[in-house]
């Protein structure tokens, strides 16, 4: 998975990236929009009620509260309103937000105001999107400035004390809006009962590195599930990490360029928002200083003679046209990192020209560049095998053709190459005095079948390794876009995008089974980029029936992840065995998934396996 949940475009994604100050004058006139005559004065609280929808929904109201905070650039601008006293209700926000538009708001922090305007529920990204709602007040108005100065109201300390273990109500997959907030019971109800208000966290761990979007996850229960890098695991569908808080700033100063495990040390506060790319953030007036932990990139160590190594390396969707400083980064990555294995199965390489959708398939050019890049760094001479897609079918990048392919050793490894493999036709398996072996190599599996439709189809490799067969099967599996979010207003939320991925897994294993059939003992090894779970029933399909054994397994659950997504550590990566291979040494080499500097968004993996 090489993107996020691809639910829209966020009007906030349009002003989030630029720095505002949150004090001082402001020189643009207040917006004067109409609005009813007959405005009902109510409380904010009222207005937030004790569900996720209004109960003011689409009604024109007159509230009362200090400015906290302001956006005042981009399409997205406004400033949130907080009643300093409220109800005394849990379940019911004392803040809400006040959108402008693309006019500057003229009022300032600190400032006790009357607001008239239209309820509205935003939602971030488009209601297809499967988000939760913003409750904010719309074609709005000041009518009155009854003070200023004022001291802003307390914020609320997110911690583990405060934020619950379970994340969200299971409403057996339907819709959570109508249901009354519990927050004391669960961290979306708690965020969604603070919508609006100033919260804050203290000496926060960050848990989703700095993106170019000036974003970071950090957690505010850093306990919950810690990685050994000091991430927070996802571990199972239960297991969603309600401590993790996107952190945002509405500050002048530059945003931290923070890696997992740093430390935003002191108070990171402001407004909690919504929108459709992580969820609940903090809109931050004050940012805590960046501590620097110094995370490091791992390194593994080289095979032995004996042994061969097979490695696995997302390298999101290289084509030539990218900085050689990617093609070096990635191939210090290969011979550094990961100690220059024998076989290194790519997933998303693109065709010559990259995302220029005019024909070209062939990638030549962006294997050869790499290759060469991997020498220049004192790695081995790769050769490659692949098979090229048909224009416009594999998925990815509009115009990309990405494709799985093979990069081996030559002076450690032999590749039987058995002409006939197009990106039509199918593989199959071919036995000799109870010997497998492929039809064509390299070949694809099933290609024609319906389960690849749009996706990259896997390409099978029959290498020999001292005198042994290995076959070597590289997958990269459809990806989660259409899922909802973890965050979403469906709870649980629907994953429709595996039900595609347990399709594949299916051709996979049925695959592998047929090798097995005609040869027991067969070495197999099936990696890539499977875009599922350790747990996910995509691996339970891959797996069925014992023919594979999943290697991530081996590691403690702490340590299963190949990517970072909103601040959850998770597998996407995977290498398999069948069962002659019994004697392997694992690992996952972390250079990637935890760094604002990333070559890849995700983590290279490598076995090293006595065949």
């Amino acid at each position: 998975m090489t993107s996020r949940h691809p639910s829209g475009t966020s009007r906030r994604r349009l002003t989030l990236s630029a720095a505002v100050a949150v004090t001082g004058a402001l020189t643009a006139g207040v917006l004067a929009l109409p609005t009813t005559a007959s405005a009902a004065t109510v409380s904010i609280a009222a207005v937030q009620g004790t569900k996720r929808i209004s109960p003011y929904n689409n009604q024109s109201v007159s509230v009362t509260g200090i400015v906290t905070a302001i956006r005042s650039t981009g399409t997205s601008r406004g400033y949130w309103i907080q009643d300093p006293i409220g109800d005394g209700n849990a379940a019911t926000s004392e803040a809400l937000f006040v959108y402008t538009g693309s006019t500057t708001p003229s009022t300032k922090v600190g400032n006790r105001i009357t607001v008239r305007g239209t309820v509205s529920e935003y939602y971030p990204g488009g209601t297809a999107g499967g988000g939760q709602s913003l409750t904010e007040l719309t074609s709005a108005s000041i009518t009155s400035t009854l003070s200023t100065g004022n001291a802003l109201p307390a914020a609320f300390t997110l911690d583990a004390a405060s934020v619950p273990d379970a994340y969200a109500p299971d409403a057996a997959g339907g819709s959570i809006e109508n249901l009354t907030l519990a927050p004391a019971t669960y961290a979306l109800d708690l965020y969604e009962s603070l919508e609006g208000m100033r919260v804050q966290v203290t000496d926060a761990r960050v848990v989703g590195a700095s993106n170019s979007y000036n974003e970071l996850f950090v957690t505010a229960d850093p306990n919950e599930h810690a990685t050994p890098r000091g991430g927070t695991g996802y571990g199972s569908y239960a297991s969603q990490n309600g401590g993790r808080v996107k952190v945002e700033s509405l500050l002048s100063t530059a945003f931290p360029v923070a890696d997992v495990g740093d430390v935003l040390s002191g108070t990171t506060a402001g407004p909690l928002d919504y929108d459709d790319f992580g969820g609940y953030g903090i809109q931050a007036t004050t940012l805590g200083s960046l501590t620097d932990n110094v995370l490091a990139p791992e390194t593994t160590r080289a095979q032995n003679a004996n042994e061969l190594a097979v490695a696995t390396y997302n390298v999101q969707n290289l084509d030539p046209t990218d900085p050689q400083a990617k093609f070096d980064r990635l191939a210090a990555g290969i011979v550094r990192n990961l100690a220059s294995p024998d076989v290194v199965a790519l997933e998303e390489v693109q065709d010559n020209n990259g995302a220029t959708d005019n024909g070209v398939v062939a990638a030549d050019q962006t294997y050869a560049k790499l290759i060469a890049a991997v020498q220049a760094a004192g790695g081995p001479a790769y050769a490659y095998r692949q098979i090229k897609p048909v224009d416009d079918q594999d998925g990815g990048e509009p115009g990309g053709n990405i494709r799985v392919g093979f990069l081996y050793n030559p002076a450690r490894v032999g590749f039987t190459d058995r002409p006939g493999g197009t990106s039509t036709t199918a593989v199959s398996v071919v036995g000799n005095g109870g010997t497998a072996a492929l039809s064509v190599s390299p070949g694809r599996i099933n290609p024609s079948h319906s389960a690849w439709n749009a996706s990259r189809k896997p390409l099978v490799g029959e290498f020999t390794f001292q005198g042994k067969t290995v076959f070597v099967v590289a997958d990269h599996f459809t990806s989660k876009g259409g899922d909802q979010p973890l965050y979403a207003r469906d709870q649980p939320p629907a994953r429709s995008s595996e039900t595609q991925r347990g399709q594949q897994a299916d051709q996979v294993n049925a695959f592998v089974k047929q090798v097995l059939a005609v040869q027991p003992s067969a070495r197999v090894v099936v990696v890539g980029d499977l875009n599922d779970f350790e747990f996910s029933n995509t691996v339970t399909k891959l797996t069925a029936g014992g023919v594979l054994t999943p290697l991530i397994n081996s590691l403690p659950a702490a340590e299963r992840y190949t990517y970072v997504y909103q601040g959850n550590s998770q597998a996407l990566d995977h290498i398999l065995t069948s069962p002659a291979l019994t004697s392997y040494d694992y690992d996952i080499v972390h250079v990637n998934s935890e760094f604002a500097d990333q070559a890849s968004d995700h983590d290279p993996q490598v076995v090293r396996l006595v065949p």
